[in-house]
């Protein structure tokens, strides 16, 4: 039946019970027409946290003022090597020398190192000939030879060749002086750079330490998460009675509200009905009462009228004993409907429509329980299987090979305890290295001092045109000073020459041979070729397939990858297979759709409640109120005034004063009973009436809800006898895929941070590149750059020491004089050309 037709039903009835009884419908049908899938959602699990990657310290960097002749030293050493890194010799040279080294691999070395031999041999030629010629040197001036002869010839440019020779020996000094400040800061340099290369190496050994166990640990934090996620789905497995339960009432609580609300609705009414049924038997008793009252009032005064008119000395009485008639009052109030309306009522509360509410309330909390019962032996099944996902999921620790991280582990502790004990060594070493080069730089220092004081105390006590043999003692002792600079440099450049040649094979083989490769990338390039350590198989160690090369794991810790992909251990570990619980889930979902969850069927109301119920309406619609309203006009038109005028108007006409007397008491008395009517029985009849208005309402709206009752319920029970068993399958089938939904979405994060997120590699880049800049950025850079200056003063020496020993004779005191002629050729001489300025 349509929704038209349901109004058209309720026509006749109480407007408003028939407005809720369509509503009523109209909102049963849109319920039943639900039967697609609830919308509902799972409840939220929480979401797995990304990995905590752990902090590092900061590795060093690059130190300008470490590496500030990094460019000169390095353009130097390109020039004397300029050859590539020799990855065919040295594997050569690897291979032979488990043997014996060949004749042709020394040869090819050879011929490789041939600019360091070049700038060795020459090196050699300066250690020999230095001192070679320093002695050959002091013994011609012992014999008067080699300007050891204390005589100088006078000659017209002699001032130009002081002048030529003071300003290239200037020059000269500067040079070796910035030599020596470049020898003093590289030898600093290199201090702090050995100060630092400790601190740094324990930073870069805690960073690849913190990786090592960071691993491990991101390796437990996903196995955890899974057990997490077993916990939740297990206990939501044990509250399956709560859960499911709730979500099966939820889906029949709309139907169900709507019919136990109209029964309530109908409770209420036939309370408040029973209420006014009480009331108006209390009127009418009340009523009744007053009436009684007022009709013994008349009855007397009526009684006492006749006996005054029946008084002979009453004169014209007679006339007025026909109005002793009109003086009646009947106030028993009938209405013949209101007994079978209260039966009906009595009828209606003996069916006790709250004890059906609570029962039909208390079979619905008790769905839960019921599907506790009925999943007992599914709920363990499945916890067994959660069980295995487990020890499945549990598997990824055992596959990846965190054993060798530990042993790496291992190693570097090994490594730092070993650093820790060689340090107050090293530190020992360092300072005696810088005590060392301190001496050197100073010898050098000493060497330029003295020719500064040459060149300062020289020109300051010379007077050009003083004789040679009566020069100043200021003059004499620059040129003293000149001497003392050339006997050093000859003395001590050759020793000097000895640490520059050993610094200079040391600092230059290694930035050729590892520092330049190890920059370009080449050094990493070699140590992957095979056979250069054999025992260095990445591949075989780990059980891959495949070989892993250096140079390939250092790319991709460059750019912070994983370890999944940059140690291949796809290959190793199944991590689709650890992670697919389809095997098991299906074994959940056949043992729900086993288990037999049944609701047994529950009748709202039964056939005969239901017929008590059409009984009711129709006796509720009955209430004939019309012979109370005649009762009540009738009452309404009695007018005990007209008598009491009538008498009043016999007493006046009385001679006899005792019968006027009574004729007026007799009237007064009649105005009181009419005051008595007005004043009491009309409004109780009034109040009567009002309350029996009210209860017709009601009886129109009892029978308007009875319908909605009616038409709900059936509704309802239509849509339980259908629904129940395909509700109870859905909210399963719903609940499983909640549950199972949380083990896809835990393979999709784990998956995701295995393979993206856990042992990203950065710190091993870090330490390569720490290491690099330890070594050559730092140390060799510094070692090369005190050679070179060291060098530099060296090769500087020579020109020192020709300048210094020339232009000694020009300011030392000679023994012989030697006289110049030509007077007028020493008259144009400018006296300003004389003097050194």
């Amino acid at each position: 039946m349509g929704f038209c037709e349901s109004v058209r039903g309720l026509r006749g009835q109480g407007s408003a019970g028939a407005f809720r009884a369509a509503v009523g419908v109209l909102l049963l049908r849109l319920s039943l027409a639900q039967t697609g899938p609830p919308q509902t959602s799972c409840p939220a699990v929480a979401a797995p946290q990304n990995l905590t990657q752990p902090q590092y310290q900061l590795t060093a960097e690059e130190d300008a003022s470490v590496g500030f002749m990094a460019a000169l030293v390095q353009s130097f050493l390109h020039t004397v090597q300029p050859k590539p890194f020799p990855e065919d010799l040295i594997l050569n040279i690897v291979k032979d020398f488990e043997i014996e080294i060949s004749q042709e691999s020394i040869k090819k070395a050879l011929v490789y190192e041939v600019g360091f031999l070049v700038c060795a041999a020459i090196g050699v030629l300066y250690i020999v000939l230095m001192p070679i010629v320093g002695f050959l040197l002091a013994c011609c001036r012992c014999c008067g030879n080699c300007g050891g002869k204390m005589y100088q010839k006078q000659t017209s440019s002699i001032h130009c060749h002081r002048r030529t020779l003071y300003w290239t020996a200037f020059v000269t000094t500067v040079i070796l002086l910035a030599g020596n400040i470049c020898m003093f800061k590289s030898n600093e340099a290199m201090k702090v750079s050995v100060d630092q290369s400790q601190v740094e190496l324990n930073k870069t050994i805690n960073n690849i330490q913190s990786f090592l166990t960071a691993v491990p640990q991101q390796v437990d934090d996903v196995v955890t998460e899974s057990y997490r996620t077993v916990q939740e789905v297990s206990s939501n497995l044990d509250a399956v009675g709560p859960q499911l339960g709730r979500e099966i009432k939820e889906r029949m609580r709309a139907t169900l509200d709507l019919a136990l609300h109209s029964v309530r609705l109908l409770d209420q009414e036939t309370v408040n009905t029973t209420l006014q049924l009480d009331q108006l038997n209390s009127s009418l008793a009340q009523l009744q009462s007053s009436g009684d009252h007022v009709q013994a009032n008349l009855t007397a005064v009526k009684n006492r009228i006749n006996n005054t008119l029946s008084d002979p000395n009453c004169t014209g009485c007679n006339n007025l004993k026909p109005l002793l008639g009109n003086l009646t009052l009947d106030i028993s109030i009938t209405i013949p409907s209101l007994n079978e309306l209260q039966s009906a009522v009595d009828e209606i509360n003996r069916i006790d429509l709250k004890s059906k509410v609570k029962e039909v309330e208390g079979y619905f909390n008790g769905i839960p329980q019921r599907v506790t019962n009925a999943t007992k032996d599914v709920v363990q099944s499945s916890k067994q299987l959660l069980g295995n996902i487990k020890s499945q999921i549990s598997q990824v620790t055992n596959n990846i090979p965190l054993s060798a991280l530990g042993n790496v582990s291992e190693t570097l502790n090994l490594l730092q305890r070993n650093i820790r004990q060689i340090t107050p060594e090293i530190k020992r070493a360092e300072h005696i290295r810088w005590a060392v080069c301190v001496v050197l730089c100073c010898v050098v220092l000493l060497v330029v001092v003295c020719n500064f004081l040459g060149l300062v105390m020289g020109p300051l006590g010379l007077t050009p045109e003083a004789d040679p043999t009566k020069r100043s003692c200021a003059a004499d002792c620059g040129g003293t000073f000149f001497m003392i600079g050339a006997g050093l440099s000859f003395f001590f450049s050759w020793l000097l020459m000895i640490a520059v040649l050993l610094l200079f094979l040391l600092g230059g083989n290694v930035y050729t041979l590892i520092c330049r490769p190890w920059i370009d990338g080449q050094l990493l390039k070699f140590i992957d070729t095979p056979g250069v350590f054999p025992g260095l198989d990445i591949g075989a160690t780990l059980g891959l397939k495949t070989n892993i090369n250096i140079s390939d794991i250092y790319r991709d810790c460059e750019k912070n990858q994983p370890l999944w992909t940059t140690l291949h251990l796809y290959e190793l570990v199944n991590l689709e297979d650890l992670l697919n619980i389809t095997k098991y889930t299906e074994q959940i979902q056949q043992h729900f759709e086993n288990a037999d969850i049944t609701l047994s069927n529950i009748t709202l109301l039964s056939p005969e409640v239901k017929n008590q119920l059409r009984s009711f309406s129709s006796k509720v619609t009955n209430i004939d109120s019309t012979a109370f309203m005649q009762q009540m006009n009738n009452i309404s038109s009695i007018n005990l005034n007209t008598t009491a005028d009538e008498l009043d108007k016999l007493a006046a006409i009385q001679t006899n004063s005792d019968t006027r007397e009574q004729l007026q008491n007799e009237a007064r008395d009649l105005r009181q009973i009419q005051t008595d009517i007005e004043t009491i029985i009309i409004p109780q009849l009034e109040d009567l009436n009002s309350t029996i208005g009210s209860l017709g309402s009601r009886a129109e709206k009892i029978n308007g809800t009875v319908e909605e009752v009616l038409s709900n319920v059936g509704a309802a029970q239509d849509f339980l006898d259908t629904n129940t068993t395909q509700i109870v399958k859905t909210e399963s089938r719903l609940f499983l895929d909640c549950q199972l939904g949380y083990f896809i979405h835990y393979a999709d994060w784990a998956n995701a941070t295995i393979t993206q997120q856990m042992g990203r590699c950065g710190p091993v880049a870090g330490a390569v590149d720490s290491a690099e800049i330890i070594l050559c950025s730092y140390i060799v850079e510094s070692l090369n750059a005190f050679w070179f200056s060291l060098g530099w003063c060296m090769i500087f020496f020579i020109p020192s020491i020709i300048f210094s020993i020339k232009l000694a004779k020009y300011y030392r005191t000679m023994k012989f004089s030697d006289v110049y002629d030509d007077k007028l050729i020493m008259n144009h001489i400018p006296r300003a050309q004389m003097k050194i300025t």
